[in-house]
């Protein structure tokens, strides 16, 4: 096959065109192709660093006039009528019969005052090359070379103009020949081309419309003539070798409908594959061992090779499968339309009635499948399926409604396979068709069939299915909802190649990249061939908001891919954001390509100044925590206060709280050693979260004082101990037993907040917060009616100033008292991560809890203060 016909083959099955080997792989290379009997060129794949599209050529059914020997009788005759043309370009694709070496007529032109008014004549030289010759108003240019007389099809323009006779020969794309002064005798410019003449395919004209001789004849085939009353610049020229047809001042476009062809020219419709810019492609020549280019159209042989991981993977999806699917649309449309083995060589050869009737029977099969779940060989059969689809030429004359059907049923079949429940399929394959990404690929291919549908009176359209669907004005664009791509995209790589684009001033540490919205595509097209231009879009998010303590940061990315199989990656190039908000951003492109936008999930850090001056004050705060809390534990056992449950809950708190505080300090001296650090993370959860249990009893011992509790004093005790110090063990211990392995953070001693071991201590304190806040409000409740009332009792005609002074003293005094054992300071936690004076407000709060706790509990205590008087008075006496 031809290079893009090879390249399509292998890519139809999953497979790739053989890379070129490495030097080191030469010699075995060798000996494996002379073990198969495989001599002379070989096509070869490129490795190429750059991720770029396929180079890919499309298949262009024309109508070619077979000229098969020189005669006097053959020839075609062009209907159009022609304007006067200062300037003219003629275009064709020729093959040229190399058995003759006379001169032969491709066109001539003829008005009734000079029969030789336009013409091109060539002939094949000695060394093979056919030379080409323009004529201009009877006036010759030289012969000269212009493609080499292989039997191959080649491209040419011819091109002239009346000022200063300018005239240029195009071959394959290349300027071959080119000058002025072609019928410019003097100072004066030639006149232009006559017209209403007539123009004759295949023959010399020593008459208007006749006198043909055999001799200057055409013998060969023709096909593509267009001709423009302009002259083209050269990348025209390269569009229209590619066969796409410039409509701006077109004078004849090729069609059958506008030819008289003589009854024994050959006329025949074959698929003519489009050369492109790149016209020579990588040989290995299988005898020499070397390397060498040659025309990308010749027919050659080829090898498709798999990855050793994506073999294995089609292996095990074939023997795994129970081809209910692929059985179930066989038997619908009575006939073979997917091949049951993946490496099938077989692969119909796809029209656009039988692909219609393919995709037909495949979405009804789909749409009503019992179980929605694919196999992974039904997913690789419905890809292969839709990667022949993809590339089927509309030929003129077929049904439009046909060709929009295939595409409605096109986009719904990309749809079902893009259900969220098949995520474990793509993932089963994922070495074979790298992400879902290749969907997008060829959907891309075939929106471009959809150009016959735009007319003047239809500038747009729009098909979807679900989260899928096409739009295409001059734009086309296509959109793929968040759910269907989300959970196959690239992860590790996408984190990867974004991590370095995150804010990287020290006060963010890197989580997470995610993709957070749906992904579009677009491309602008001109003459229906597309070209890069700037973007500006937006995108709703579809990500949930991060949880507290992390932020996201925006990307405006661009998916980028080498083929359909192989994934992609993400790249910010030429992209930039424009507006961020919580649920959308706007980003702005410099060119056209598949378009997402990334969220980078990072947590809130501090830079190391802002570090160090909290780890500093909570040092101090702990240290100073700490004594005083070590302080009011030994007068409350020295003084001699006398027992109750309130002053028993209080050492209990008082402990646990010191233990916590003095870990806390020394945590940091842990690190370097991974078992002591763990041990510290440990003994630091079950402290810190026998602290809060205590406050929790603290709450209820102050509950049983305001609400009477039918329980005894010895079971109300009972009960706190198994709340203050078996709640907590149960809960360390279950954390340590389920989440051993995710238990410490990686940069301190304490839990990982990047998994959900964090809520094995924010889940209990938020419910003891919530509990104590119920409590001191009701407390306060209560002390402000007991306030009001002993107030109106006492002094009935105090003031109304006075009695909202006794009020706000009520109030404020059991608020003062309780806020430490209640551990409500704790709140200001929350809200930490908005901004660094919250740290501060947080550290000064709670660093400070154990001096607070002194000055209320033991300074300002009336018991601890008579128990001291008490032993004054011992001692003196």
């Amino acid at each position: 096959l031809d290079w893009w016909h090879a390249d399509r083959y292998c890519e139809q099955r999953f497979a790739q065109l053989l890379f070129e080997p490495q030097d080191g792989e030469l010699a075995s290379f060798s000996t494996l192709l002379q073990s198969h009997h495989i001599r002379g060129s070989l096509w070869l794949n490129e490795r190429d660093d750059v991720l770029h599209k396929p180079r890919w050529r499309r298949d262009h059914i024309v109508p070619v006039l077979v000229f098969r020997d020189k005669t006097d009788t053959k020839y075609a005759r062009v209907l159009s009528a022609f304007p006067a043309l200062p300037a003219v370009t003629a275009c064709a694709h020729l093959q040229w019969d190399t058995r003759s070496q006379e001169i032969a007529t491709i066109f001539s032109y003829a008005v009734p005052a000079s029969i030789n008014e336009f013409q091109l004549r060539g002939f094949v030289d000695e060394e093979g090359f056919v030379r080409f010759a323009l004529i201009v108003h009877e006036h010759h240019s030289p012969y000269l070379p212009v493609f080499r007389a292989d039997g191959q099809w080649h491209h040419f323009c011819v091109a002239w103009q009346r000022e200063n006779g300018t005239w240029a020969i195009y071959a394959d794309g290349k300027r071959r020949a080119a000058a002025s002064g072609l019928c410019a005798a003097g100072p004066a410019a030639p006149p232009a081309i006559g017209g209403q003449g007539t123009f004759i395919i295949g023959q010399d004209q020593d008459s208007l419309g006749g006198t043909f001789r055999e001799k200057e004849s055409f013998s060969g085939n023709i096909t593509d003539l267009h001709i423009w009353q302009r002259v083209l610049s050269a990348e025209q020229i390269e569009k229209v070798r590619s066969c796409w047809v410039l409509e701006q001042d077109l004078v004849f476009g090729w069609s059958s409908n506008a030819l008289e062809v003589e009854s024994t020219v050959q006329e025949v419709t074959t698929k003519f594959l489009c050369p492109g810019p790149v016209e020579e492609c990588l040989v290995f020549e299988a005898g020499s061992s070397g390397f060498s280019y040659t025309p990308c159209s010749q027919s050659l042989p080829f090898i498709c090779c798999h990855r050793k991981d994506a073999y294995w993977q089609l292996q095990r999806a074939q023997l795994e499968s129970r081809r209910s699917l692929v059985g179930r649309v066989n038997a619908l449309a009575e006939r073979s339309v997917i091949p049951e083995n993946v490496f099938t060589s077989d692969v119909q050869d796809m029209n656009l009635s039988v692909a219609l009737d393919a995709l037909d029977v495949l979405a009804t099969v789909l749409r009503e499948a019992e179980t929605p779940v694919l196999e992974a060989s039904d997913l690789l059969s419905v890809l292969r399926l839709l990667k022949q689809v993809s590339v089927v030429e509309v030929q003129e004359g077929e049904e439009l409604e046909m060709l929009e059907q295939l595409g409605h049923y096109y986009v719904e079949v990309t749809e079902l396979i893009l259900e969220e429940q098949n995520v474990e399929v793509w993932s089963s394959v994922s070495q074979v068709i790298r992400g879902p990404m290749a969907v997008v690929e060829l959907c891309d291919r075939m929106m471009s069939h959809l150009a016959p549908l735009l007319t003047t009176g239809r500038t747009k359209i729009t098909i979807q299915h679900g989260n899928v669907g096409l739009c295409r004005v001059v734009v086309k664009n296509m959109w793929f909802g968040y759910s269907s791509l989300q959970r196959c995209l690239p992860g590790a790589g996408t984190a990867a190649a974004s991590r370095d684009t995150a804010a990287s001033d020290g006060a963010q540490k890197y989580l997470a990249t995610t993709v957070g919205t749906a992904v579009i595509s677009s491309a602008l097209l001109s003459d229906y061939q597309e070209i890069s231009t700037s973007v500006w879009y937006r995108l709703q998010h579809r990500v949930q908001v991060p949880q507290e303590g992390l932020n996201f940061h925006v990307l405006s990315l661009v998916l980028l891919h080498v083929s359909p199989d192989a994934g992609g990656m993400w790249s910010t190039a030429g992209c930039s954001v424009v507006t961020s908000l919580p649920d959308s951003t706007a980003c702005f492109c410099n060119h056209t390509t598949n378009f997402a936008v990334l969220l980078q999930v990072y947590e809130v850090q501090r830079t190391s100044k802002e570090e160090l001056t909290l780890q500093t004050l909570t040092f101090i705060g702990c240290g100073v925590s700490f004594c005083a809390l070590i302080v009011t534990f030994i007068l409350f056992l020295a003084v001699g206060v006398p027992k109750s449950e309130r002053t028993t809950v209080h050492k209990n708190l008082i402990f646990a709280l010191a233990a916590a505080e003095a870990l806390l300090m020394f945590s940091e001296l842990a690190k370097t050693n991974r078992v002591v650090c763990f041990a510290v993370t440990a003994l630091l959860h079950l402290f810190f979260m026998a602290a809060f249990s205590w406050m929790l009893v603290e709450g209820l011992l102050l509950w049983s004082k305001v609400v009477a509790v039918n329980m005894s004093e010895d079971r109300r005790m009972k009960f706190y101990y198994l709340t203050g110090w078996g709640l907590p063990v149960v809960i360390v211990g279950v954390t340590l037993t389920t989440s051993f392995t995710e238990y410490v953070a990686d940069a301190h001693c304490w839990l990982n907040i990047q998994t959900n071991v964090i809520w094995a201590f924010v889940g209990p304190v938020l419910f003891i917060l919530a509990v104590n806040t119920f409590v001191l409000c009701r407390v306060v409740m209560v002390t402000v009616s007991s306030a009001r009332r002993r107030s109106k009792m006492l002094t009935p005609n105090s003031s109304l100033e006075k009695q909202i002074g006794i009020q706000i003293w009520a109030t404020a005094k059991p608020i003062l008292v309780l806020l430490p054992v209640l551990g409500l300071t704790w709140v200001c936690g929350v809200l930490v991560h908005l901004s660094i004076i919250w740290a501060y407000v947080f550290i000064a709060l709670n660093s400070l809890q154990g001096l607070y706790i002194f000055l209320v509990y033991a300074i300002y205590n009336s018991e601890v203060r008579n128990a001291i008087q008490r032993m004054k008075d011992k001692k003196k006496a």
